[in-house]
Order: structure tokens, then C-alpha cells, then sequence
């Protein structure tokens, strides 16, 4: 036995120091760019930078801190993500155990009559006891790397499943807050429309009584009713939006729409300054690139496994215990020990089907890197996208803001002149229609400012 334990310390101090057939790995270059091209003022980092993980309290809504908060433990996407990452960590923990030998023990108890006519019977029949207890040994020699680099590929699809959990919760966060600030817009626009209606209706009583005391015409009371009965079927749409932006926050934080609501709010937070820092910093940040670069790592580690089946299997085997048909079992003129046996296989002929498996293994490492590459380019994109949009938009929010308070003055100037008789209704109607499409746009564009903001945290993975 003494000599078994040295050998099976010897094989597998030689198994653990062998080569691995896997190519160096090195992260495949993307060239980063020194800093943003479309970064501008609007970039400016603010003094009120959450910590790492927070972000959404950047907006400073506490209805949308809370409900961010509800996402960990209700969202059945990212419990879904969860769940695959712990599979890649059992895989990791089963490829692992072929580093060590697999032993099993067992026991026999077999009652035996042997015949009076067997050969060196002496003519007698005997009936008999055997027992026998002991335990095997299989060990395979990883003299090629085929198992450990099985277990670096499994580590490494193991960190890229978790870089996805942070991915998923990452997005579902971004989508959670895109979605509240779409609905707040949607509630900025039902109060635009209920005070619209109100004073579409006084225009209407308005054009009404002038058209009983004669002075306006049917065509104006006309006029006035399909205005209001327009603004009216606005307001339903509006409502409609808001109440699908309400049934997908429910199920993103795991509730059901018919039990959540939100209460409408007249108010839209502004958009906060996004520190938008040097590029190269994205590649160590977003969970997306980081789950691609894992995904290259382990398309490296299968390459090894695949070089290492040109070579042989060493398995080395060993078995020991006692055995007695009669008198005291564990006695040491009972033991009985094996090592061995040492064996080798190796595939001599398979059509290259071996060889073709190194091909598709190169082929997978060379699709990966090309995944990476292009997930670290769309990555850039979007971040320029990004800062492109916020920073026009605050251009495009300020001629939007001028161009409402304008079209407010003319319908607020049309509407004397026709309580003075000096223009029709038409006029009146030009004019509110323009105000509203103007406030409409003002809305939608400051809507629109905290979406950016939201993209570009989720763009930049999460602000740190």
C-alpha cells in the first residue's frame, strides 16, 4: 500500500505540472480614442455623483429611487440571469473535480457451493462465505491540459455569465428609468391637455353665445367643438400611453399591473450632468464587453482542449482492500492491493475528425474576438450617440422654449381680437392649435433630454 500511495502521489504531482496545448491569450486591440469627439459642455460632471451603483439618484425623484430598488428582488429577467450564472459556476466546480482522482468504495458478500467434481476437488463439495471490502482508484493524467483548460474555459464563460447578471441588471435598470420618465412626460402632457380642454371649452361657450346674440357665425361654433372634441381625443391617446408605461414598470419590478399605479405628476425633474470620462475606461466598465472579452478567453482555453485529443489519454487505475472466505476479515494476511492499471489511448484513425475540431475551435476563438471588437465599437457609438443628442438638445429645448412662449402670446393676442370683434374664429384656431403643437414639442423634448440622460449612463455603464 505504501508503494500504491507513492505512486499515485508521483502521477499526480506529474499529471498537475504538464503542458497545456492552449495558444497565450492576450485581450484582441481595439484602438480607443484619446476622448469623445461629441463631448461638449453639456458633459460637465456635476458635485452630486452618487456612488458607484446608484445612478438613477442623479435625477434626484424618489419615486424612481424606489422603484429602482424593487428591480433586485423582483425582476424575474434578472433572477433568470442569476440562475445561468449559477450554472456556469457548477460547471466550473464539476469540471474542477477531474483534477482529482475519482476513488470508490464497495463491499461483497457472496455465498458460494463449489462441485465435488471440480478440478483439485479431492471428491469433496464445499460450501463457502467470501467476503471482500476495498475501495478503486481512477485517476487521469493531464499530461496535455485537456482537463485544465476545460476548467479555465468554464471559468471564463463563468465570468462572462457574471459580467451578463450586471449586464441584465444594468439594462433593466436603464429601462425602468426610461420608461418613468416617459410616463412623467405622458402626465406632463395629460396636464397640458386637461388645462387645453378647459380653455378650448370657455372658447367654445364663448363662440356659442356670440353665435345666439348673433354676432359669431356657425361656421366659428363649429370650429370651437372640433378643437375640443380634438383636444378631448388627445387626452384619451395620452392616457392610453401612460397606462401601457404603467403595466411595463409593474412587470419589470415583478408586480402585476392590475395591483401597481403611479399617481399622475405635473412636474419633469431636469436632466442631470453626465461625467463622460476617457474612453478607454469603458472597455474595464461595461458588463457587455467584459462578458465578450471572457467569451474570447474561453474560445482560447477550447483551442487546448481541442490540440490536446491529438495526443494520448494516460489513465492510471489502482484498487486495494481485504477479503477472507472464513475467520477475521480485516486481518492484514487478508489485504489484497493493486496498482494499475497504467494505461494509454489514443485515436490512430478518425478521418480528421480531431483535427477539424481544432479548425472549429480556431474558427469559434476567431468569431469571438470579432464579437468583441464589435461590442467595444457599438459601445463607442452609443456613448457619442449619446452625448451628440444632450448636447443638441438643449439647443433644440431653448428655440423650443422661445418658440411655445411666442405662439402663447399670439393665441392669448388672437383671443382679444375676437372677444373684440376685430378677427374671426379661424384666427383663434390657428393660434391655439399652434400653441399646443409648441407646448406639445416642449414637452416631448424635455422628455426626451432625461431619456438621453438615461442612455448615456447605461451607455457608459453605470457611470463608474
Amino acid at each position: 500500500m505504501r508503494i500504491a500511495k507513492g505512486a499515485l502521489v508521483a502521477a499526480t504531482a506529474l499529471g498537475l505540472s504538464a503542458c497545456s496545448m492552449a495558444p497565450d491569450y492576450h485581450r484582441p486591440e481595439v484602438v480607443a480614442a484619446p476622448a469623445y469627439k461629441e463631448g461638449g459642455a453639456w458633459q460637465t460632471a456635476g458635485t452630486n455623483v452618487p456612488a458607484a451603483g446608484n445612478w438613477w439618484e442623479i435625477f434626484g425623484d424618489q419615486t424612481l429611487n424606489a422603484l429602482e430598488r424593487r428591480i433586485e428582488a423582483g425582476s424575474p429577467n434578472l433572477a433568470a440571469a442569476v440562475a445561468r450564472y449559477d450554472q456556469a459556476q457548477a460547471l466550473v466546480r464539476r469540471s474542477r473535480s477531474e483534477l482529482m482522482p475519482e476513488i470508490g468504495v464497495g463491499a461483497d458478500l457472496e455465498r458460494d457451493r463449489v462441485s465435488a467434481a471440480r478440478p483439485a476437488s479431492q471428491g469433496r463439495a464445499a460450501t463457502y462465505t467470501n467476503t471482500q471490502i476495498g475501495a478503486s482508484l481512477s485517476y487521469e493524467l493531464d499530461l496535455f491540459g485537456r482537463i485544465r483548460n476545460t476548467v479555465k474555459a468554464n471559468q471564463a464563460n463563468a465570468e462572462a455569465s457574471a459580467s451578463d447578471v450586471a449586464g441584465v441588471r444594468l439594462g433593466l435598470q436603464a429601462r425602468l428609468a426610461s420608461l418613468y420618465f416617459d410616463l412623467r412626460g405622458l402626465d406632463a402632457r395629460v396636464v397640458l391637455l386637461r388645462e387645453t380642454v378647459t380653455a378650448f371649452q370657455r372658447a367654445y361657450d364663448l363662440t356659442d353665445t356670440r353665435h345666439d346674440g348673433g354676432i359669431a357665425s356657425g361656421i366659428d361654433v363649429s370650429r370651437a367643438r372640433s378643437q375640443l372634441a380634438g383636444a378631448k381625443a388627445e387626452l384619451d391617446a395620452v392616457a392610453a400611453d401612460r397606462a401601457a408605461d404603467e403595466h411595463a414598470i409593474a412587470v419589470l419590478i415583478g408586480e402585476s399591473p392590475s395591483t401597481f399605479s403611479l399617481p399622475v405628476v405635473d412636474t419633469l425633474v431636469a436632466p442631470p450632468a453626465i461625467p463622460a470620462t476617457l474612453p478607454s475606461t469603458l472597455l474595464e466598465r461595461r458588463p457587455d464587453i467584459a462578458a465578450a472579452e471572457r467569451r474570447v478567453a474561453a474560445a482560447n482555453a477550447q483551442i487546448g482542449v481541442a490540440r490536446a485529443a491529438l495526443f494520448p489519454t494516460v489513465t492510471l487505475g489502482g484498487a486495494g482492500g481485504f477479503e477472507a472466505a472464513s475467520g477475521s476479515l480485516l486481518r492484514s494476511d487478508n489485504s489484497f492491493w493493486a496498482l494499475g492499471p497504467l494505461s494509454a489511448a489514443l485515436s490512430i484513425f478518425d478521418g480528421g475528425a480531431r483535427r477539424a475540431n481544432i479548425r472549429i475551435s480556431r474558427a469559434q476563438y476567431d468569431e469571438a474576438a470579432a464579437t468583441y471588437r464589435e461590442t467595444v465599437l457599438t459601445a463607442f457609438r452609443e456613448v457619442e450617440d449619446d452625448l451628440a443628442a444632450g448636447r443638441h438638445l438643449i439647443d433644440q429645448e431653448r428655440n423650443q422654449r422661445d418658440a411655445a412662449a411666442a405662439a402663447e402670446r399670439t393665441r392669448d393676442l388672437a383671443m382679444t381680437r375676437y372677444r373684440d370683434g376685430a378677427a374671426d374664429f379661424l384666427e383663434v384656431t390657428i393660434a391655439q392649435t399652434a400653441a399646443l403643437d409648441a407646448e406639445r414639442a416642449l414637452l416631448v423634448i424635455r422628455a426626451r433630454q432625461l431619456a438621453v440622460a438615461t442612455d448615456t449612463v447605461r451607455a457608459l455603464g453605470g457611470l463608474y
